[in-house]
């Protein structure tokens, strides 16, 4: 697994639609080495709606803190809960 690139996206600061605007950008790069890790203060449903239409696999969960950690990859073979950093 630790030959994947992450591309990663911090939008806690940022004001809608920027982090949809970026995860879409992003998730226009991956390939089947790496996967999208984005940190958001909220669950971003159309983020994975879009991501599952569009065949990637998804994984949001919350931390302690109340932030969301949002992993997505084309590769169904790699393990999103074994690089989720919650």
């Amino acid at each position: 697994m630790s030959d994947l690139k992450k591309i990663e996206l911090d939008a806690r600061g940022l004001e809608h639609p920027k982090p949809l605007e970026l995860a879409i950008k992003a998730l226009r790069e991956l390939d089947e080495k790496s996967y999208f890790y984005m940190i958001h203060r909220k669950n971003p449903i159309p983020l994975l709606d879009l991501a599952i239409e569009q065949h990637f696999h998804a994984l949001s969960q919350e931390d302690a803190s109340g932030d969301w950690h949002i992993l997505i990859c084309k590769d169904p073979n790699i393990d999103l809960k074994e690089l989720i950093s919650v």
